[in-house]
């Protein structure tokens, strides 16, 4: 870690965010409009939640008007928080999201602790998950009677790893490109499940079929689970999960064009819309799939092309394979927009001295943060060989910790800055109540799983000692520095990278 003074940025309105890039200096230029913002949003979110979570959500809730109850519950408390998260995006000038809203709120080692827990597994580790299940949807047609070999499932998660993180480091019009591209696919991935499925409504009305009588009495427990509202908090996680990613967005302001309007408008345009296709694509399940099915599959959308297909083998093994395609398009895609807008944490945290420096560098020709993303790659690559998922268990609630934390400066900031610039203002309870929410499912995961949380925060308060040793300490011996220098050097030669020429913030 770089010894460099923490500089506690102006970044509150300070420019313009309608001005003009020039396109000649050295700087991250406003690449991201309304159409990449509203595919950065749906396309992050939409990932492998919606082919993972109706299981855990049934499992937990008993009946399918529960289950459905759960995924509108969780809609509208993801979309209160991003909300919050907007205005807040529209406060601040600077990128780097909830880790410049905690550094300008509440100092620089707070902030590191958001970046360590990040680098450590709550990125990096989300990452390297999607990508395995992009590989296991990917070989899944070829090995539907054995088990797919690990190794081949590391392999082909390394590529698309690499892929997409190449993609990020050369261009960003290119993975804004991408983007757009898979948020594109993975809808009409979810459309065609969803006419599916109301196709069996449609049919099973017309012939009176009794395979829709469950949707006569949807709060009925017609398959015989020992529900107990205690379950509830669980069966929340599942679609929390499911929704994931609405925070990520505004870690992209500085390169955001008129950021004041185009940061509300598309987060109300994303989750909205967001919660509609969930809502639809878990009827359409129902529709085909009964609760019992559900419970004993280990992979929804596959069991769903299975059974809506029983009477012909040629469609059910061509719409296999298309559920198989779509599942995958969309892991790449949620990885890429998690890339896209990540990085560009990391790039403010180097920026401020949080981090190596060399990450707060940008390509001089192609104008992107190539160290940021080529840098965390390594990372990510060696997750593949662990047991990560058990790691981000451990470090999951202290996501919501600093969700909530971060969400706790808006009514701070309206107390002590009340004519502070706020382009864009959310209602006061809506904090408040989403404070409340993400603090209530802290509590319930410590409850539910103390040992687990217990790991997380040694893991979390482990950032402390980093930050004192590698941050805050100035009185390191003169081999420290001269290796930085080198360190600094040699990756600045052979990445062809500088610091940024301009500030955009």
């Amino acid at each position: 870690m770089p010894c460099v003074r923490m500089r506690r940025s102006d970044s509150i309105a300070t420019v313009s965010s309608d001005s003009s890039d020039d396109s000649s200096l050295v700087v991250l230029l406003r690449h991201v409009n309304m159409t990449v913002s509203i595919s950065l949003i749906v396309g992050t979110i939409i990932g492998s939640g919606i082919f993972i979570s109706p299981k855990g959500i049934l499992s937990h809730t008993g009946t399918i008007g529960m289950s459905l109850t759960i995924w509108v519950v969780c809609g509208i408390f993801s979309t209160i928080g991003a909300l919050c998260y907007a205005e807040l995006g529209t406060t601040f000038s600077k990128s780097g999201g909830d880790y410049t809203y905690l550094l300008e709120a509440f100092g620089p080692m707070v902030a590191f602790l958001r970046v360590w827990t990040s680098i450590v597994a709550v990125r990096t580790g989300s990452w390297a998950v999607i990508s395995k299940t992009f590989a296991t949807y990917l070989t899944e047609p070829f090995f539907r009677n054995c088990d797919t070999p690990q190794m081949t499932v590391r392999l082909l998660a390394a590529a698309i790893l690499f892929v997409i993180f190449f993609v990020n480091s050369v261009s960003v019009p290119l993975s804004t490109r991408l983007q757009i591209f898979l948020c594109i696919a993975k809808i009409v991935g979810l459309f065609i499940i969803i006419i599916v499925g109301f196709y069996h409504i449609i049919k099973g009305v017309n012939e009176n079929s009794s395979k829709l009588g469950k949707f006569d009495s949807p709060f009925e427990d017609n398959h015989n689970s020992d529900f107990n509202w205690q379950k509830l908090p669980n069966a929340i996680f599942s679609g929390l999960f499911a929704y994931s990613g609405w925070q990520f967005y505004v870690q992209t302001t500085e390169e955001i064009r008129n950021p004041n309007r185009t940061i509300p408008v598309a987060t109300i345009i994303s989750m909205v819309f967001a919660t509609i296709i969930y809502i639809l694509t878990n009827i359409a399940y129902f529709a085909v799939i009964t609760p019992e099915e559900m419970m004993a599959s280990d992979a929804v959308a596959l069991d769903f092309a299975e059974i809506a297909f029983a009477e012909s083998i040629t469609g059910r093994k061509i719409f296999s394979w298309v559920i198989s395609v779509f599942v995958v398009l969309s892991c790449a895609g949620s990885i890429n927009g998690g890339l896209f807008t990540t990085t560009r944490m990391f790039f403010v945290a180097s920026r401020d001295g949080n981090l190596p420096e060399v990450m707060s560098m940008i390509h001089i020709s192609r104008k992107t943060p190539l160290p940021a993303c080529m840098l965390t790659l390594p990372i990510c690559l060696v997750m593949l060989m662990c047991d990560v998922g058990t790691l981000i268990t451990y470090l999951s609630f202290s996501r919501w910790l600093f969700i909530a934390l971060t969400t706790a400066i808006i009514p701070y900031y309206r107390y002590k800055y009340p004519h502070l610039h706020r382009p864009f203002k959310v209602p006061m309870v809506l904090p408040f109540i989403f404070i409340l929410c993400s603090l209530f499912v802290v509590i319930v995961a410590l409850v539910d799983n103390p040992y687990a949380c217990g790991i997380g925060l040694v893991i979390m308060l482990l950032g402390i000692p980093v930050y004192f040793v590698g941050v805050k300490w100035r009185g390191k011996p003169r081999i420290y520095y001269k290796l930085r220098r080198i360190f600094t050097h040699f990756f600045q030669k052979i990445m062809f990278v500088v610091v940024q020429e301009r500030r955009t913030y």
